[in-house]
Parts: C-alpha cells; sequence; structure tokens
C-alpha cells in the first residue's frame, strides 16, 4: 500500500523505488548470491578481528584499538545497505519508506565519514609509531585512542546531518524512482524535483573537504613515515617498520579512491551506472577485504590466531 503527503496541489510519494540492477531474474539470482556471500565474509572476518583483538592481551594496543573500532564500523557499515539490497534481488520488492530511505541515508553516511576520519587517525598512530617510537604510549595514551575515535563519529553525526537534511528537504512528486540499490546521497537527488543546485554544491564542498583532509593526513603521516623508514640503516629495520604500514596503506587505497571518484568531483551525479558499480566496491567489497588484508598480512594477528586457537584446544 502506498501512503501519501500532499504538498499544495501537489501528491508527494512517501515511497521510493530503488531501481537497481536491471536484468533478468537470473541475474538478480546471481547478485543475492554474490552479496550473501560477500556479507558473511563480511560478518565473519570482522567479528573476528574484534574477538581475536579483545582475547589476546598483546594485541591491546593503540594500533588494534582503532582496528577494533574499524571492524566494528565495517560491520555497521556494511549492514545498512546489504540486507536490503539482498531482499530486493531475492524477492523483487524493490520499495523503501522515506523514513526508511533517510534512515538508511543517514547511518551510511554516519559510518562512511567515520570510516574516513579512522582511517586518517590510523595513518597518524602509524606515524607516531614510527616516527616517535619512544614517546609512542604517552602520545597515544588510552585518553587520547577514546578521544580520536569520539572526535570521528561527531565529524561522522556532523556530515550525515548536513547531508541528509539537505537532501530531505527536497520534494519527490508521484512514484520516484532511483536509480541505485540503496539510498544514497547523489541517487536520491537526482531522483527529486526540486532544484538541486545547492545540494549539490554542499555536496562536494562537504565531502570534499572531509575527504581532502583525511586523505592530507594520510599522505603528510606516510611522508614522513617513509622519509623516516629510509633513514633505518638496517634492512631488517627497515622492512619490519613497512610491514607494520603496508596492510593500512592498501587498505587507505581502496576506500580513498573509490569514494573520491563518489562524493568529491564535479561529476559525481552525470554517471549514476557507473556510479553503482562503484558503489558496490566501496559498501560491501571494501568492509570485506578490511579484515583479510589486516589479517593476511600481519604478523601479530596471525600469531595472535594461533595462541587463541592452541589456548582453546589444550583447554579441553
Amino acid at each position: 500500500m502506498n501512503f501519501f503527503r500532499v504538498i499544495g496541489n501537489h501528491t508527494m510519494n512517501t515511497e521510493f523505488i530503488l531501481l537497481g540492477f536491471k536484468g533478468k531474474p537470473e541475474l538478480q539470482t546471481v547478485l543475492f548470491v554474490l552479496f550473501l556471500i560477500m556479507y558473511i565474509i563480511t560478518m565473519i572476518g570482522n567479528v573476528g578481528m574484534i574477538l581475536i583483538i579483545s582475547a589476546d592481551s598483546k594485541l591491546h594496543t593503540p594500533m588494534y584499538f582503532f582496528l577494533k573500532n574499524l571492524s566494528f564500523l565495517d560491520i555497521c557499515y556494511s549492514s545498512v545497505i546489504t540486507p536490503k539490497a539482498m531482499l530486493s534481488f531475492a524477492t523483487g520488492n524493490k520499495t523503501i519508506s522515506y523514513n526508511g530511505c533517510a534512515a538508511q541515508m543517514f547511518f551510511f553516511s554516519l559510518f562512511g565519514t567515520t570510516e574516513a576520519f579512522f582511517l586518517a587517525v590510523m595513518a597518524y598512530d602509524r606515524f607516531i609509531a614510527v616516527c616517535n617510537p619512544l614517546l609512542y604510549h604517552v602520545i597515544m595514551s588510552k585518553k587520547t585512542c577514546y578521544l580520536l575515535v569520539a572526535v570521528s563519529y561527531f565529524f561522522g553525526f556532523l556530515n550525515c546531518c548536513t547531508q541528509t537534511g539537505f537532501t530531505f528537504t527536497l520534494l519527490f512528486y508521484g512514484s520516484t524512482e532511483i536509480n541505485h540499490f540503496f539510498c544514497d546521497v547523489p541517487a536520491v537527488m537526482k531522483a527529486s524535483c526540486s532544484a538541486t543546485f545547492l545540494n549539490e554544491i554542499v555536496l562536494l564542498v562537504v565531502c570534499g573537504s572531509i575527504i581532502v583532509t583525511t586523505a592530507v593526513i594520510v599522505l603528510i603521516s606516510y611522508g614522513y613515515i617513509v622519509a623516516t623508514i629510509l633513514r633505518i640503516p638496517s634492512g631488517k629495520g627497515r622492512h619490519k617498520a613497512f610491514s607494520t604500514c603496508t596492510s593500512h596503506l592498501m587498505a587507505v587505497s581502496l576506500f580513498f579512491g573509490t569514494v573520491f571518484f563518489m562524493y568529491a568531483q564535479p561529476g559525481a551525479l552525470s554517471s549514476p551506472n557507473r556510479g553503482k558499480v562503484v558503489s558496490v566496491f566501496y559498501t560491501v567489497v571494501i568492509p570485506m577485504l578490511n579484515p583479510i588484508i589486516y589479517s593476511l598480512r600481519n604478523v601479530e594477528v596471525k600469531e595472535a590466531v594461533i595462541r587463541q586457537f592452541r589456548k582453546k584446544v589444550f583447554s579441553y
């Protein structure tokens, strides 16, 4: 059943239709299976990271504190989008309520923005660890770590309020179709009957500023890190220092590369079909890859898994 709000002489539909990926029913089945597999891997990987870091005392350091919070973010980030998309692929029901769309946009923007700041915070953490190792535990105290997490969520909250607030001041008449598989800001704006110039400027300025600021923090941090590592006389020491940073650098490159394409360049609204493909990467694929990247390329995590496995085996 459709519900409507009447504004003046216009009827405003309070349901949206998420067009998703057009194609035969067979394609929808394939997409459902792919999304389901990736979602299961995402949940197992990120929950596993949280449990391992929480259980192993040797991983109770600032670096792994942030990594555990990143895993929690990835669980939330993916869960805002993937289950609804899978339901749409499985049942063919592509509708989402007005409030449901606003809520999805709000939480997606919250977790996505917070993740960008988390990645910048983790780069700063590696900068302190490599460039100021003697002061690392003084600078990155427990209080500082909690503060950096709180600040990341604060900026995430500001952005999600801004984007959701501006987007849902627009008017949507009749049966509103959104050319996407979730309520992303550019796609919802494009479906509106209102003038969106101001919204596009807000999207470009705010999201562009967030992406550029966090990316600059990452680049400056790694600039100092590389300069410091190159001054290490021992080849073994250089390898060890690089190994603590490569996983994070891979995760950063994947995240900022795709997000920049979507939100930080003027053509973000002009290519919705390409945007859908890129969106799959940063909403579904990256949350799945992060725990794999951080575990497979991290000796400490692998050793912690072995320790916990042995502890469980020998406890019986």
